[in-house]
Parts: structure tokens; C-alpha cells; sequence
């Protein structure tokens, strides 16, 4: 019989073990990482974030910061949360990466479609209702807070608030992720009737800037994107030029 005695099997699988040790300090567990202190890298990636959006007479501006985390771990700090659903009209994601990418993927989508059989670009309360529609539908299933904003030739600059559940609200200015909390009072404070592009910029900068200092989420640098009858201007503020204090 060529079968190996127990003793020498016991010995075999001792010694493979040792080296796979030395090979991977968490053991023949691979995911032994996962109960050792530290940063959980391998956790859903959320968009613990500060989102905003501002009308004016010509457009909208939005903006955010940059900082996706997975838990404690920044897993990226000069990630994108501006996204572009059609021409004219994006989105502001917070809530889980994955959700929000797919949710705006499939609004693009839609949109496209809808655009081709009325033969003109799409209106942004149509975007904001389909965000809307997708996020009530699946709201057991989704963790996406959004904001729609944009313009269209019949209604000039919008803003469309879509947070956790689904709810659309229209509003002059809106707000969103976990940086948010920290800068209610200092929107309503700040925020009045009739500003004009670089006043709006200012205002969702300079707020941005007031969230990222106090909340953990938020982070890295500043996007911004403003929205008019002529397209979309980007706009970068790096890190270390963050307009936080009051007389820069």
C-alpha cells in the first residue's frame, strides 16, 4: 500500500503550515487582517463627504470635496464626486461609492434615451425625477443621498436634493453628506437672494472649506463646476489654498 503513515501526513501539513506562516503573516487565514487593529481597508467605500449646490440667475454652481474613505482608511483623497449625467445637468454623490456610480450610470442611461425620442436635451427635473424614482424604488437596497443640478432653456438653474429615501426637494440651495451637519447655521447665515456667479462660488467654497476642517469624511481638495446656458467650467482649489479663514 503506497498510503503514508498518519504521523508523517500530521508532520507534512505542520511544516506547510509554518511556511505559509512566514509567507503570510495572518496565518492560513487570509482574511486574519480583518480582526488585527487597524484600518479596515477592505470595507465598502462610502463617500463620507460634503456635497453643495447654489442657483443663480444664469446656472448653477456645485461643488465637493474630494475625500472617499473605507472606514477609518482614506482609500482616495482626490476622488471625483461631481458627476455628469447629460450635457448640462450632474450629480453630487454621497453615501455608498458603488451605489451612487451605478445609480448615475443608469440615470445617463436613461437619459440618452430620452433625449433621442424628444429630439432636444433633457430637462433637469426630468434627471432629478429619475434619480428619485430609482432611489424610493430600491431604498432598502441603496445607501445614495444625491443632489441634481443643472440647466435647462425652460427653466434656467435648478437645484434637486435626493437624500437617503428618495424624497425630491427643490430648493434654492442644497447640502449633503456627513460634512453637512457642520455647516447648516453657517449656510442659512450666509446664503441670500440674488448672488451672482462669484458670489455663489465663494459661498460654496468657503462652506466646503468650513465642513472639511471639522469633519473626518471630508477631506483632500475642493471641485467645483459651474453650470450655465454655455457648458460646464471646472474648477480645482488644491488643499493648501482652501478659502477656510475669514479674511483670505
Amino acid at each position: 500500500h503506497n498510503r503514508r503513515p498518519h504521523h508523517v501526513l500530521s508532520i507534512a501539513v505542520g511544516a506547510w503550515k509554518a511556511k505559509m506562516d512566514v509567507l503570510n503573516p495572518y496565518g492560513s487565514n487570509p482574511k486574519g487582517y480583518l480582526s488585527t487593529p487597524g484600518p479596515d481597508r477592505n470595507g465598502e467605500h462610502m463617500m463620507g463627504t460634503t456635497i453643495m449646490a447654489v442657483e443663480f440667475k444664469g446656472g448653477v454652481v456645485i461643488g465637493a470635496d474630494s475625500r472617499t474613505s473605507t472606514g477609518s482608511y482614506v482609500a482616495n483623497r482626490v476622488s471625483d464626486k461631481l458627476t455628469k449625467v447629460s450635457d448640462k445637468i450632474y450629480c453630487c454623490r454621497s453615501g455608498s461609492a458603488a451605489d451612487t456610480q451605478a445609480v448615475a450610470d443608469m440615470v445617463s442611461y436613461y437619459l440618452d434615451v430620452h433625449s433621442v425620442e424628444i429630439d432636444e436635451p433633457p430637462a433637469v427635473k426630468t434627471a432629478a425625477n429619475l434619480f428619485s424614482l430609482i432611489t424610493y424604488n430600491n431604498k432598502d437596497r441603496l445607501m445614495a443621498s444625491i443632489i441634481c443640478a443643472g440647466w435647462d432653456k425652460k427653466n434656467g438653474g435648478q437645484v434637486f436634493q435626493i437624500p437617503l429615501g428618495g424624497t425630491l426637494v427643490q430648493s434654492k440651495f442644497a447640502i449633503g453628506g456627513s460634512g453637512s451637519t457642520y455647516i447648516f447655521g453657517h449656510c442659512d447665515a450666509q446664503y441670500k437672494d440674488g448672488m451672482d456667479q462669484k458670489e455663489c462660488e465663494a459661498f460654496v467654497s468657503k462652506a466646503i472649506a468650513h465642513a472639511m476642517s471639522r469633519d473626518g469624511s471630508s477631506g483632500g481638495v475642493i471641485r467645483l463646476a459651474i453650470i450655465t446656458e454655455k457648458g460646464v467650467e471646472r474648477k480645482f482649489i488644491a488643499g493648501d489654498k482652501l478659502p477656510f479663514m475669514k479674511d483670505e
